[in-house]
């Protein structure tokens, strides 16, 4: 009997899973499925405990699932992808593995650490063979009459619906039960050693069920509120499902083919596509990573702005990070991220200006503080939206358009809900000066526990549009 090994990374699923499906369409081929933790790669990668803990929510979930296929799980552990390739070599040898199944991963270790793999295996006589899995459609596949990658998104999403109209990617079934039958007695999985924290179940239920769950209620009727309810933090109007793409618990084609069946007309919809859009920019900013390497490295896309000369202010980087700059949308956002281990993607915008725009400081410590606390960490999406927010990415803001934080927090918080639920110290200003507080504080003799504004924007601003032009004066 031959063997075929599955090997699960980013893609926690039984449902529309290539690798799996791959592996299963012999009916006579034993299957077995592995993941490797790899906690010395996830510490350098700043990986959030709260991921974590999800990813183990999650494994423990599709162990569970793989086994009523009749499909052993098996979890191994070593410190870095190099480890993980000898591992996975040894690990073939002992269970006499003939072919593996993976779905590709699109950053540049991980490529790497693949590309090592398939190489030894295949002097190890074991046929290697990989899928695009977690994208809609396969990077280098969405190009211009040049062929070469959109660096403006307008256009890529353009093209992109163009592709799609000319047929959907296909979404696969779960497997079938094995010929073996649903495997009986399974043993949970031991820990990985990696630091985990707990995570908001009601808001984040770990497992597939639970994001497939989530996607048929957003896809039927929130869906079409989404436009007008997306940038209110105060209201549940986002999907919500950015944790189940990232750990690859649920598939875009499943979002894709979910929100179709709902609404046929989706691709020409204006109202419904706002979503989809969201779906495409993640798209967007994978197939950038793969176009241009050095974004993992965390190179700046425009190249003028590797002379923006940054400041290095510990103090201002610990206020913002702890919810305590003095501006209030900002400090309720920072602290919903420290709480929740997600922020509304509005305010993920607000926060990233402020920090690179008001306090001049490296888009990187951002990018970097974001990653050690997300849920939905994910390497693409992070980087391409903070060096949107950076003003140093392809498609990015310009950097002369730096948002207020009061008259965003005014604009997309008005009444100031959302900025009561997390600075309790606030519940006692009023609405029309929730924003600015300590107005109100003085001009009615009110002390209050929160801290003063750690930078006066205006000023912020024009010594951020001076640092800007002066490093875009030194390409002249």
């Amino acid at each position: 009997m031959t063997t075929h090994l599955v090997w699960l990374r980013n893609d926690l699923r039984i449902n529309d899973n290539h690798a799996l499906h791959a592996a299963c369409r012999s009916d006579s081929a034993n299957v077995i499925a592995l993941y490797i933790a790899t906690p010395g790669q996830w510490q350098g990668h700043h990986m959030a405990p709260k991921q974590a803990e999800f990813i183990w929510q999650s494994l423990l979930d599709v162990q569970q699932s793989l086994a009523q296929k009749g499909i052993e799980l098996h979890l191994a552990e070593c410190d870095t992808f190099t480890d993980s390739v000898d591992l996975l070599q040894e690990f073939c040898e002992e269970k006499r593995v003939d072919r593996l199944f993976y779905n590709y991963q699109y950053e540049v270790n991980e490529r790497q650490r693949d590309a090592d793999a398939e190489r030894v295996l295949f002097d190890n006589d074991v046929i290697a063979q990989g899928f695009d899995d977690s994208l809609l459609l396969p990077p280098g596949s969405v190009l211009t009459g040049n062929r070469e990658m959109y660096k403006v998104f307008t256009p890529f999403s353009k093209a992109f619906v163009k592709r799609l109209k000319e047929g959907l990617p296909e979404c696969l079934p779960a497997p079938a039960v094995r010929q073996c039958g649903p495997l009986k007695d399974v043993t949970p999985l031991k820990p990985f050693n990696y630091p985990r924290e707990t995570t908001d179940d009601t808001l984040f239920p770990a497992g597939e069920k639970a994001a497939i769950a989530r996607l048929r209620e957003f896809s039927k009727e929130p869906v079409t509120h989404y436009p007008e309810r997306r940038d209110l933090p105060a209201l549940d109007g986002t999907s919500r499902l950015s944790v189940y793409l990232a750990t690859g618990v649920l598939s875009p084609r499943q979002c894709l083919h979910r929100l179709l069946k709902e609404h046929p007309n989706g691709l020409e919809d204006e109202t419904v596509f706002v979503w989809l859009n969201e779906l495409i920019w993640r798209e967007f900013y994978r197939h950038l990573l793969v176009a241009f390497p050095a974004l993992c490295r965390h190179q700046p896309f425009v190249k003028w702005t590797r002379n923006v000369v940054w400041r290095d202010s510990p103090q201002q980087l610990a206020a913002w990070q702890q919810g305590k700059t003095g501006y209030p949308i900002v400090d309720a956002a920072m602290r919903q991220l420290n709480s929740l281990g997600w922020m509304h993607n509005r305010l993920r915008m607000i926060v990233a200006s402020f920090l690179v725009k008001d306090l001049l400081i490296d888009w990187r410590e951002g990018e970097r503080y974001f990653m050690s606390r997300l849920l939905d960490g994910d390497l693409a999406a992070n980087n391409g939206g903070w060096q949107w927010a950076a003003s140093t990415g392809t498609d990015s803001a310009p950097y002369f358009r730096i948002f207020n934080p009061t008259t965003q927090g005014e604009r997309f918080d008005k009444t100031g809900e959302f900025i009561r639920h997390w600075l309790p110290e606030l519940r006692q200003v009023p609405d029309k000066s929730i924003h600015q507080p300590h107005e109100w504080a003085k001009k009615n003799q009110q002390k209050l526990d929160y801290p003063a504004p750690i930078v006066e924007h205006k000023l912020a601003r024009q010594q951020t549009l001076d640092a800007f032009e002066a490093a875009r004066k030194q390409m002249d």
